[in-house]
């Protein structure tokens, strides 16, 4: 069984949206399913076909987030060595070519937010810098080109 890293507040997160699929959600649409149903004719009910639609969607992702919780393996930050990379350490690296600086934390495909500066480590600056120490240089094949950081510090 594959486990999943994930930080605190990723798991928390997934927790409390499959709360919501369960307990707002799913009622809501199987509310609608019926509502459609009692139209008649479900051959050419768009209400029903939406619905339906709808339920397979929250079926769908209930299942995934069950499993991604069932296998979550939580990884507490602050308690990371600061001597590597690590998923869910936070580093602080600086652009080769301009000199600007950019501070993320790896974290989970799932977590992922580039806004708050949350970088997947399957990404592909999330792979390049992972196991790299202080005073690295990273070179990242993004798509839109190459592209080389210096690794600053492990925050």
């Amino acid at each position: 069984m594959e486990r999943i890293p994930i930080t605190k507040e990723g798991y928390e997160r997934l927790k409390k949206e499959l709360e919501q699929l369960k307990s707002v959600d799913r009622p809501k649409t199987i509310e609608a399913i019926e509502v459609a149903r009692a139209h008649g004719d479900l051959s050419e009910n768009a209400e029903y076909d939406a619905a339906k639609e709808r339920q397979s969607f929250i079926e769908g992702r209930i299942s995934e987030l069950s499993y991604k919780l069932a296998n979550a393996d939580i990884i507490d930050p602050t308690k990371l060595s600061k001597d590597k990379v690590v998923f869910g350490c936070r580093i602080r690296l600086e652009n080769v070519d301009s000199g600007d600086e950019v501070t993320y934390q790896l974290v989970g495909p799932d977590e992922s937010d580039i806004g708050k500066g949350k970088i997947s480590v399957s990404s592909p600056l999330g792979r390049a810098i992972l196991g790299k120490i202080p005073g690295d240089e990273v070179v990242v094949d993004a798509p839109g080109g190459k592209r080389c950081y210096e690794l600053v510090q492990i925050l």
